[in-house]
């Protein structure tokens, strides 16, 4: 497999995952609003709001993510910001499970997300395009 498909299909399935997980935080912040209802996540009122704020932002990202599957050319910047985007998710994951608190939560799940993410943040270092990708015919 070429390095410009596993790119694609990176930020493809990245892009496809963080738009769902959006639309998800952002419809969660709806449903907690109903009355009646069993709240989808388990915080409150701000809890929620800032899920949706959440969601909104992994919309953009997701839809940046999927228009450079499309274009990998176009794709540098939002590679290495995803990168560093990833990096930091795995920082903070490392932290609380030094803690400790939320190791009592999650165990050792925190440990396999901050090295999912960690894998997925080289993916897109080492996959992302050359520098000159896409410059034909530009002086």
């Amino acid at each position: 497999m070429g390095r410009v498909l596993a790119y694609r299909i990176l930020a493809g399935s990245l892009g496809a995952f963080c738009l769902l997980g959006g639309a998800f935080l952002f419809a969660a912040f709806f449903r907690y609003q109903t009355p009646h209802s069993e709240p989808p996540l388990p915080t409150g009122p701000w809890g929620h709001y800032l899920g949706a704020m959440a969601g909104c932002a992994l919309i953009a990202w997701g839809g940046g993510l999927v228009g450079v599957a499309r274009r990998p050319e176009t794709g540098r910047a939002l590679a290495t910001a995803s990168a560093l985007a990833l990096t930091g998710m795995a920082l903070y994951r490392m932290l609380a499970w030094v803690i400790g608190d939320y190791y009592a939560v999650a165990g050792d799940l925190l440990r396999v997300e901050a090295g999912l993410f960690l894998v997925l943040a080289l993916g897109f270092v080492w996959l992302r395009p050359a520098a000159d990708a896409g410059q034909e015919g530009i002086p």
